[in-house]
Formats: C-alpha cells, sequence, structure tokens
C-alpha cells in the first residue's frame, strides 16, 4: 500500500514557489512542552532501574523531563527574547494545569500554540481519539482565547483516522507526516489538510535520547545540513525545522552549541524566522489546497 493520504511527487518535480519576503531559507523553530504524569510509566527514559525491574514513581526518568520545565525552558524562553525570535511550541493541553507559570510565559512570550495531546501518552492508546483531540484544543483554545491551527501528535502517532478527525474540528496543519522538505496537502474526508514539515534529524529528542550523540551534534547536523541546502535554494525555497525539547535541548552543555546555531543563521542575509501560522499562509498563498484557485488580486 502506498501512502494513503499524500499523491507521491519528487521533489525536483514540484512547482517552483516565491520565498517569503525574498528570504530563502525558512527557519522553524518548534518546542515541545509535555507533561509526563509522575503516577504513570514514563515516555522515555534515560535511566533504567536496577535489575530491570521497572515500577512507579520513575523518579529519575521523571525528574529528568521536570529539570527541562524548570531550567531549560527559561533558558529557551530567555533566548528567543534576546534574539526577537518567533517559535511554535507543540504543548500537551495539561501543562497549562500542571505548569501554569511556565504556561503563562510561553503565553506571554507570543509563540504559537500547537496541539499535542493532552499529556505525553500516544494518541492510539487512547479510548476515544476524537474526544480526546476535541478536548486538547478546547483548553488550549480556552487558555489562549485562539483555536489552535496545528496538531503534533506525541511520539507523533496517528491512528488511521486522525487525519479526518483533525480536519473535522479545525485543524488546518498536521506535523506528522515527516515527508517532504516543504508542505504538502494531504487528503481527508472532509476536505484537504496541510502536512506541515517536521523533523526526525534535526531533532534533539532523535539526536541526544535515541541515538546518543555528543553535545555538539545538533550543531554539527545543522552546519552540514545548510552546506546542501545552499546548493538547493536558489531553485526552491526550502524551511529548515529545529525540534527541541526543554529537556535535552535546555540542558547547559548542549545549549551554548544551540545558540550557536541560532547565531549563524540570524547572521545570514537570505533567514527568515518563521511561526507554523507563517508558513502556513505563504504556503496557502503559492499552492492552493486542491479545488482553490489562488487569489493574485
Amino acid at each position: 500500500m502506498n501512502n494513503p493520504r499524500i499523491p507521491f511527487q519528487i521533489a525536483s518535480k514540484r512547482p517552483k514557489l516565491i520565498p517569503p519576503s525574498g528570504k530563502r531559507l525558512m527557519v522553524h523553530l518548534v518546542v515541545n512542552v509535555e507533561h509526563w504524569q509522575f503516577d504513570q510509566p514514563m515516555p522515555r527514559k534515560l535511566l533504567t532501574a536496577p535489575q530491570g525491574i521497572e515500577m512507579t514513581p520513575d523518579v529519575p526518568n521523571y525528574s529528568w523531563a521536570e529539570y527541562g520545565m524548570r531550567c531549560g525552558m527559561p533558558r529557551i524562553l530567555r533566548s528567543f527574547q534576546e534574539r526577537s525570535l518567533p517559535a511554535s511550541v507543540s504543548i500537551n493541553a495539561s501543562v497549562i494545569n500542571a505548569y501554569p507559570d511556565l504556561a503563562d510565559e510561553i503565553l506571554q512570550a507570543d509563540w504559537e500554540f500547537i496541539g499535542h495531546g493532552i499529556h505525553q501518552q500516544s494518541i492510539q492508546a487512547e479510548k476515544n481519539e476524537a474526544e480526546t483531540i476535541r478536548l486538547a484544543l478546547s483548553m488550549i483554545e480556552k487558555f489562549t482565547g485562539k483555536q489552535a491551527s496545528g496538531w503534533l501528535g506525541p511520539g507523533l502517532k496517528e491512528s488511521e483516522h486522525t487525519p479526518d478527525i483533525l480536519k473535522s474540528l479545525g485543524v488546518e496543519y498536521v506535523f506528522d507526516w515527516v515527508i517532504d522538505d516543504l508542505p504538502c496537502w494531504m487528503d481527508t474526508k472532509v476536505g484537504p489538510l496541510m502536512a506541515m514539515p517536521y523533523t526526525l534529524e534535526l531533532n534533539d529528542s532523535v539526536i541526544y535520547a535515541v541515538e546518543k550523540h555528543s553535545s555538539k551534534e545538533i550543531y554539527n547536523r545543522v552546519v552540514d545540513t545548510l552546506k546542501i541546502i545552499d546548493r538547493e535554494i536558489d531553485d526552491q525555497p526550502q524551511i529548515l525545522t529545529i525540534a527541541l525539547h526543554p529537556h535535552l535541548i535546555g540542558v547547559p552543555h548542549r545549549f551554548y552549541y544551540f545558540e550557536k546555531i541560532l547565531d549563524e543563521l540570524q547572521s545570514r542575509d537570505d533567514s527568515l524566522f518563521m511561526t507554523a501560522a507563517d508558513i502556513a499562509d505563504w504556503f496557502k498563498d503559492q499552492s492552493p489546497p486542491p479545488g482553490k484557485q489562488r487569489d493574485d488580486n
């Protein structure tokens, strides 16, 4: 079975797009802010239990994540504020109640809120997926005063019905389909849904928690990624997405290299930092959803 949602298209055959504000490198910073429940098995483990006997509560692995909320997030917020950088936050909706001071800080920073489930738990484990998504979106809207336009599934997991549910609830773009450097239109039962570019390669969770690389690895990957992007960027504008988790990128020995990334990206004369909503608006203008015509007026 081929991709059931997004028709295959070779990247080199895509129609040429006009870069926003003449900037060919769009940089998208996505910060994943999650609620790991103290009385539940942890979504991921840094430290295994002696003799492999895993029980709850799991204090060391819970603490690993909460350090990011207490210490990593202030570093990220301050760094972005000092550089006047926009960001998208994919947020477990229960963060709003579990960490109210932090949620307020993110709101005041004017980051774009992206739906990311209620807790850090795969949507496939939910008994009523549609109700879980509806509740998560409702909690975000109540807190921010705005409907969340985007969705990133916890662990990027989906059921076969997820895109249809998201579209029916007013979501405009989803990050789970990591198939292209640019947005794509996907099919749902209730109309087209945008697949927003995300990343598993420039993703601190993969780099540090899964592959367990040294602190400088994310910087090295961005530098090497740009070497190839710079070959291709005259033919087609590119989106550079960097996926972040405060308990991983927010520790001091990694954060030093992350700030080097930000400074080098800002120093380019062809870069533009954007939120998911900015990218979606740009792409919809350049490539309207199937069945609609571009409005050049």
